[in-house]
């Protein structure tokens, strides 16, 4: 924004003013203080009083967040949540860096009759680096008991204007008032992105004067919200919680327009007018002499492709830092051999263009940011950068941050339902979600011992993309990930071994024993074919109504199949027999099926989910099926003497 246009000064009394026009922070009562749960919701640990986020815009070009929260505390050992607070403030060191000021936080009690506040000290408020571009302010309220009163106050000054942070009026606990307000002078057009099911209890938009200046309004208010509960198989909750967050769209600065994001083709011309994206794009020399000869000339496209997804992830790493942009550029990259998201898949994006294919750069946002939606362009949004690759009539995705991808098979933090290439010429929605079929398959061989005691050996096996999931958690924390088996067998594990196999699989294995497994009833020994397979429970269990869709990373087939051999003057009894069952539309479905050979029995189940998405509507289906699935599994089997 121009410099100088019109300096606000006394800003605290002009900000004052400003929230004098809607609802101020009501008056702390001792009622708040002596309630013991909330009226409406008396479970809740917790209950938000009071909340505001109020966006003032001057004409200096700067962007004032006065954030204002007041919380009761009913059960201070369930909300720890809410009894600390973070703030992060924004360096990119080219433009001014955020700046905080004016924090007050206090947590008051009602002792002997009065309100008795508590300040936080400043010498026990924490400020750490979080990275380079980032520092953040932590603080813990002092002196918290059941019946507190938390609040806290503070103003961040940004020079940022391109959108305000995404303001989520829904929480884990209920909500009594919760408003959200954006003051911008009329200069400046924004765009409220609104986001969830909930309807404002005040909405005003409207033109006016503020300072001597015309200013645009915005207020949405919300009154008595109900818990935000999360709910199981959904990649993001926040997606579906109500939020608004406000984007800038133009600007008309001394008789100049200017758009900014009216459509995903206007990003496009952004994007490609960046230094740190289109014009990295071009540099194109700079990578001509960076294949191997034996690469570029390989006949078969897609083959060709591969083999430059494969030399990029072989001499070049990732960072571990997301963004649409380059950081140090391409050309830092190919001497460093290390760069950001955007770096690694932009140079991978020269290579297949300089080996003659025609592979373009999609831009989109992870699942931790939000969906895209084609109707609500969005530049703040986008944070990662992959590349697509077009052969035989079809577009292929490709992502060499992560060491594991292979064409089509990306970063599951990629995979947010849409996003956009971006040729020099159009901006082209694409679908980001995972095309095939993922497996996971546990395999039990066991041997029953004629003291009822069991040994054997367990496998767990991922394939595709399912594959590249756990061999990121196991790289991320080796040591946790083998606790995890530990923490969920109950039984002696020896020779427990854990890795990527030949063929890009994951796989665990151990070997067993037990004594638990069989109950003895007499002379006979029962227990559950599928061993420690077996489940009592299933994780479609929700008795609310579906909100969300469900939500997988890969459509999947999962495999239990457990071979159990007894001995030879054992004989079993009552053998459950196999079933198979399904959705109408064969979009669910289950099979067990049971193979006996003299004294070896084979228990296989399988469980397939056809798609990566479902509409919510499918829930009711997914439950029925699996109670079923809980009720088949629960057979048991008998072995004798003979």
């Amino acid at each position: 924004m121009k410099k100088n246009l019109f300096v606000l000064t006394l800003f605290m009394f002009v900000f004052a003013n400003a929230q004098n026009k809607f609802r101020e922070t009501p008056k702390l009562t001792t009622e708040d203080l002596k309630s013991e749960r909330s009226s409406k919701f008396t479970d809740a640990p917790a209950e938000v009083l009071f909340k505001s986020s109020h966006f003032l815009i001057d004409y200096n070009g700067h962007m004032y967040q006065k954030v204002s929260r007041r919380v009761k505390v009913y059960n201070k050992d369930n909300a720890a949540e809410y009894l600390s607070h973070e703030i992060a403030l924004y360096d990119n060191k080219r433009d001014p860096p955020e700046t905080l000021s004016e924090l007050k936080a206090f947590t008051y009690n009602y002792e002997n009759g009065d309100i008795v506040p508590t300040k936080i000290p400043r010498d026990e408020r924490y400020k750490s680096k979080e990275d380079k571009n980032y520092t953040v302010t932590k603080f813990t309220f002092p002196n918290v008991k059941n019946g507190s009163v938390v609040e806290y106050s503070y103003i961040i000054k940004t020079p940022f204007l391109g959108s305000t942070p995404k303001i989520l009026i829904e929480e884990a606990i209920p909500v009594r008032y919760s408003e959200f307000v954006l003051d911008t002078p009329t200069i400046l057009a924004y765009t409220i992105n609104y986001s969830g099911t909930l309807s404002p209890s005040q909405r005003i938009v409207e033109e006016k004067p503020m300072f001597g200046k015309p200013y645009q309004t915005y207020r949405f208010a919300f009154e008595n919200i109900a818990p935000f509960q999360n709910e199981k198989y959904v990649l993001n909750n926040t997606n579906y919680r109500t939020g608004l967050m406000a984007e800038l769209n133009s600007s008309m600065i001394d008789n100049k327009f200017t758009s900014y994001a009216i459509s995903w083709s206007d990003i496009r011309k952004r994007l490609y007018e960046h230094s740190n994206f289109g014009l990295e794009l071009k540099k194109l020399n700079s990578v001509k002499d960076v294949l191997p000869s034996e690469i570029k000339t390989i006949p078969v496209a897609l083959e060709r492709a591969d083999a430059i997804l494969k030399f990029v992830q072989k001499d070049f790493t990732w960072n571990g830092e997301r963004s649409v942009f380059t950081d140090r550029g391409i050309k830092n990259l190919l001497s460093a051999k290390v760069g950001n998201s955007a770096e690694i898949n932009l140079l991978l994006t020269q290579l297949l263009q300089d080996a003659g294919l025609k592979a373009e750069p999609v831009v989109l946002a992870t699942v931790d940011q939000g969906t895209l939606l084609s109707y609500a362009p969005s530049i703040s949004k986008l944070n990662y950068v992959i590349a697509a690759v077009y052969v035989n009539g079809k577009n292929h995705l490709l992502d060499a941050t992560q060491k594991q991808s292979e064409i089509d098979m990306i970063s599951p933090d990629a995979l947010n339902y849409s996003g956009f290439i971006m040729t020099p010429k159009e901006a082209v929605e694409i679908n980001m979600r995972y095309p095939y079929r993922s497996k996971t398959i546990l395999s039990v061989d066991a041997i029953m011992n004629p003291d009822g005691t069991f040994g054997g050996n367990f496998k767990d096996r991922d394939t595709k993309l399912y594959a590249m999931m756990v061999n990121s958690r196991y790289n991320s924390d080796k040591a946790g990930f083998a606790s995890s088996y530990k923490d969920t067998y109950k039984f002696p594990i020896t020779n427990l071994k854990q890795g990527v196999q030949g063929n890009n699989d994951f796989e665990t294995s151990f070997d067993f024993t037990s004594d638990s497994f069989v109950d003895a009833i007499g002379s006979k020994l029962v227990f559950n074919p599928l061993l420690f397979l077996y489940s009592q429970n299933h994780n479609f269990d929700q008795k609310e109504p579906r909100k969300a869709p469900l939500e997988f990373y890969s459509a999947y087939d999962r495999t239990k199949k457990v071979t159990i051999t007894i001995p030879d003057n054992f004989e079993f009894q009552n053998v459950p027999k196999s079933k198979k069952f399904r959705t109408d539309d064969n979009a669910l479905q289950y099979s067990y099926v049971v193979t006996q050979n003299g004294n070896k029995l084979t228990v296989e189940t399988t469980v397939s989910i056809d798609d990566s998405v479902y509409p919510k509507e499918y829930y009711p289906a997914f439950v029925q099926i699996f109670n079923n699935i809980t009720k088949q599994e629960a057979q048991v089997v008998t072995v004798v003497k003979k």
